[in-house]
């Protein structure tokens, strides 16, 4: 194995990404040690576990604050407003319990796959992704941030040091839908999640509604928010105009024409639900 540091300090781990680029940040493993049970990993490993003050998730002035090594348990476990109830479904789909007392939101936003099941529930809530180093810190969307399947905007003398959840329609209603080959423990065909603000009379006045595992990366579906505004919520005629954005590609869970079928699908019952 490559080289090993597990700093007490955010000010040593920012000084040795910067010192010894490129450091692999690690925090849960739950992606990393996967990926390697070939070959015995040989990059420079940064152990961010052992930072101090970076696990509890807080509601701050204008923003909640979920830092990187905040897990999927602790999101299930925190009292949050009901916006946040679909990315608390995501987090119980996420593994089994040991991988949620691992695994943490920033991780799986930096693993940057297409099928990473937080990261539709998080372009809904509208994340942006706060990055930090010795020359100072920065804060992208989620949707500059992600640049690719495994890629993103992280430069290599950077942490990401949290994401940040803006402090509007907490009252917001929203739901996370995944389609897999059984219930748990499964990499997705097809998810979708929505955020859903309805006005006085039943009608939809906001809508973020985000598909993944369907493209490079997933993505919001603005076209379809729009064409929702100010409807009941019913979708016929509706979704199926407003897929093209997506690019399915077809793999041995399931062929591209399946996957886009399954997403309209999703998609109409998030609305509804």
């Amino acid at each position: 194995m490559g080289s090993y540091f597990r700093p007490s300090s955010l000010s040593d781990a920012l000084a040795a990404l910067a010192a010894r680029p490129p450091l692999v940040p690690l925090a849960g493993g739950t992606d990393f040690y996967p990926s390697r049970v070939v070959q015995t990993p040989d990059e420079a490993v940064l152990d961010i576990a052992a930072l101090p003050g970076l696990r509890r998730i807080e509601a701050r002035a204008d923003h909640w604050w979920i830092p990187c090594l905040a897990t999927w348990t602790d999101i299930i476990e925190t009292a949050l407003p009901s916006v946040f109830d679909g990315l608390k479904q995501a987090a119980r789909q996420v593994g089994g319990v040991q991988i949620q007392n691992a695994g943490t939101l920033a991780g799986n936003v930096c693993n940057a796959s297409p099928a990473a099941d937080g990261i539709p529930c998080l372009l809904a809530l509208e994340a942006s992704v706060e990055l930090a180093s010795v020359a100072g810190n920065r804060v992208l969307p989620l949707a500059d941030f992600l640049l690719g399947p495994r890629k993103t905007a992280r430069r290599p003398d950077e942490l990401v040091l949290g994401l940040r959840i803006p402090r509007s329609d907490e009252t917001a209603r929203s739901v996370f839908l995944k389609l897999g080959a059984r219930r748990y423990l499964v990499i997705s065909i097809a998810m979708v999640a929505a955020v859903i603000t309805r006005a006085a009379d039943g009608r939809i006045a906001r809508v973020r509604v985000a598909a993944g595992a369907c493209s490079a990366t997933a993505q919001r579906l603005p076209a379809l928010e729009d064409a929702l505004i100010g409807t009941f919520g019913d979708t016929v005629g509706i979704v199926g105009e407003h897929l093209a954005p997506l690019s399915p590609i077809g793999d041995i869970r399931a062929t591209a024409a399946y996957r886009r079928q399954a997403v309209g699908t999703l998609l109409r019952r998030a609305v509804a639900a």
